[in-house]
């Protein structure tokens, strides 16, 4: 065991976060602890690094165990230090040895007789080489580049940088640490999605043990082989990845109604035997034996899941034209940055589009020039009835702060019900009597979610939606999801959640070379079609390095090899013979010649229709294509194989010189 809980009650205030919880993390743990928001995940995360103390049971860890801690707290940290010396800051022996092999070094200038320098000087080098410290830079580089940071980035300030990109480079400094835990809470929340990829290839490899506090689905079902809950001031650990968890947590609620249900038959038996009996003489005794034993029973709990529902029916005041916006020739660029230019795109009534792509792309920059509060070149044209909502971190400002939050809802004009907006409320985290707090004694993740609650149920026809997934827990994704495939209307969203993703969108919008690049079908499909896209290029570019021998074919006949012709010094039958066969082979070689240049082209067309995103929506079509691309490619290969061995054979008759 590395770290771990022994029957650890704790008390966060009056709140019970945990009660009588043991859980060890063992090595080459990688776990998942998720809870609903609000039940004490990132407050347990302190209690095993020793910030929190129990006020029963203790935490127990191993002495030479080391933990790196990544937390929202850590954005307080500050520096005029570029971000490469913050990320090597992590490698504090070597820099020490550096430090100390240099000031060894100018002592020796001075003094280079002496033995108990050199001794020292020598044993420091030794000991920086079996760090690998003559690496660190490049190690460092690594990790920030894999996080996101460009070569320019490398050397500015840290303080230059935003708190996001800071939580970066403190996950870059941890990662280069090497702990032999590493507890993250919520990693994924500052990365776009080309550097959650990243890390989770990074973190599979880890030879350390993992413990992540997530709400990202995808990300936990790629990287944990235990799921640790915390339900009801209680550890339930689960043996496998997030979808194990979900299957397991339904078998283990069934069978635990099951158990409670049979239990309370029993028990209404035995409660009526004793009403019954208990007033008789000669039943007393015995009736009071079975209360005894009614009371000393362990009740199994009710299961009750506390979890919001929703049940929000989206209808639409108004019904837009056929195509809701069209963005005519834009162009955007920040001082030397371009984002757009001269791009082109189009939102037709009933798209729920995903933009997607890595962070510093302009992801957000569009949205807002779709929603008109973004300047750009061009020319952006509305559609017929469209009545647009926006959803961004700014539209927090516009909330009512002397609102509660029902008061806020109710001001959308939606004409739903306070049961329904109560149900909406609810999937956004605010229950009970949380729907009476004024806005403005809410926190900024709080306020984040009432507009979002706002703009969901807002009687727009068109919904462009920025993170709207940050500060919501799994189940609330989920609801948020389901919502917005019953809703009629038209989305644009961005979103580093691939989970909410691949369940709200059917076309993919990504930034390409300055342009909006469109993809028909869900992120999946996607996903797939850009594996296939990699591979296809992979093959490619493996083509380009091993060119058939037929491309290299000399324009003029080799010179004749100078080898004495036994058949040349004695013509006869034999000599028409070889004149033959050689004429045979070179016309079979020009027929096959030809055959793989055909075979080629086909080749050539498949890939083309391949590559064709509206051919990979059609699933039945892209089969069919992806059977005659492997067909072609087959004949093709077939083919060259052929060509080479004829040719082999031409120019061994023509070495003979006939």
């Amino acid at each position: 065991m590395l770290i771990g809980l022994q029957n650890v009650t704790f008390e966060f205030g009056a709140r019970l976060i945990v009660e009588d919880a043991t859980w060890h993390i063992q090595p080459g743990d990688r776990i998942g602890l998720i809870g609903y928001n609000g039940t004490g995940k990132s407050t347990l995360l302190k209690v095993l690094v020793g910030e929190y103390t129990p006020s029963k049971g203790s935490v127990e860890k191993s002495k030479d165990t080391t933990i790196g801690y990544l937390h929202q707290d850590l954005l307080s940290f500050d520096t005029n230090d570029n971000i490469t010396e913050v990320a090597l800051s992590a490698f504090e022996r070597v820099r020490a040895l550096e430090k100390e092999i240099e000031e060894l070094g100018h002592a020796l200038e001075q003094d280079s007789e002496n033995e108990s320098l050199l001794i020292k000087y020598t044993d420091s080098l030794h000991e920086l080489d079996v760090l690998d410290g003559y690496n660190i830079h490049h190690k460092a580089e690594e990790v920030l580049h894999g996080l996101g940071f460009s070569n320019e980035d490398l050397v500015r300030p840290y303080k230059e940088f935003s708190g996001g990109w800071r939580m970066r480079v403190l996950l870059a400094k941890m990662i280069l640490q090497q702990p032999d835990v590493l507890l993250m809470d919520e990693p994924t929340n500052h990365l776009d999605l080309p550097s959650i990829e990243w890390l989770e290839k990074y973190l599979l490899h880890y030879k350390g043990s993992v413990v992540i506090v997530s709400h990202d689905k995808f990300f936990l079902n790629r990287m944990v082989n235990k799921i640790v809950e915390l339900y009801q001031q209680q550890l339930h650990i689960y043996t496998g990845d997030y979808e194990y968890y979900e299957q397991e947590k339904m078998i283990r609620i069934d069978m635990q109604q099951k158990a409670y249900e049979n239990q309370q038959d029993f028990i209404r038996q035995q409660e009526r035997f004793i009403e019954r009996f208990k007033a008789k003489a000669s039943k007393a005794a015995q009736a009071q034996s079975v209360q005894k034993r009614l009371d000393k029973i362990e009740k199994i709990e009710d299961v009750k899941l506390e979890r919001p529902d929703l049940r929000i029916n989206f209808q639409l005041e108004k019904v837009p034209g056929k195509v809701l916006v069209e963005l005519k020739k834009v162009s955007k660029q920040f001082g030397t940055i371009k984002i757009l230019e001269d791009a082109v795109a189009e939102i037709e009534r009933g798209d729920k589009i995903a933009l997607i792509g890595a962070n510093g792309k302009g992801k957000s920059t569009v949205l807002r020039m779709i929603a008109g509060t973004e300047t750009f070149t061009g020319e952006r044209v509305w559609g017929h009835n469209v009545e647009e909502s926006f959803y961004a971190q700014h539209q927090l400002e516009a909330l009512t702060l002397s609102n509660n939050l029902l008061e806020e809802l109710q001001q959308c004009g939606s004409k739903k019900t306070d049961v329904e907006l109560r149900s909406l409320l609810g999937a956004f985290l605010f229950s009970g009597d949380d729907v009476d707090k004024k806005i403005k004694v809410l926190s900024g993740g709080e306020k984040a979610r009432v507009a979002l609650a706002k703009t969901i149920v807002s009687k727009a026809n068109f919904l462009i939606l920025d993170e709207p997934t940050n500060h919501l827990d799994m189940h609330s994704v989920e609801l948020l999801a389901s919502a917005l495939n019953k809703y009629e209307g038209s989305i644009i969203l961005v979103s580093h959640d691939r989970f909410f993703i691949s369940q709200t969108a059917n076309k993919i919008w990504e930034i390409v070379d300055h342009k909006i690049k469109e993809f028909k079908g869900t992120y999946q499909e996607w996903v797939e079609w850009n594996e296939r896209m990699a591979k296809i290029e992979a093959e490619k570019q493996k083509l380009g390095y091993q060119q058939p021998k037929q491309e290299n074919i000399p324009a003029t006949k080799p010179e004749p090899v100078a080898v004495k012709n036994p058949v040349k010094e004695n013509p006869g039958p034999i000599h028409k013979e070889f004149q033959k066969e050689l004429q045979k082979q070179q016309r079979k070689l020009g027929s096959l010649e030809a055959e793989l240049t055909k075979a080629k082209e086909v080749e050539a067309a498949c890939e083309t229709a391949l590559g064709d995103p509206d051919n990979y929506a059609d699933r039945n079509k892209f089969v069919k294509l992806e059977s005659d691309y492997q067909s072609a490619k087959s004949r093709r290969l077939q083919l060259e194989k052929e060509y080479e061995q004829v040719f082999e054979t031409v120019l061994d008759l023509e070495s003979k010189n006939i």
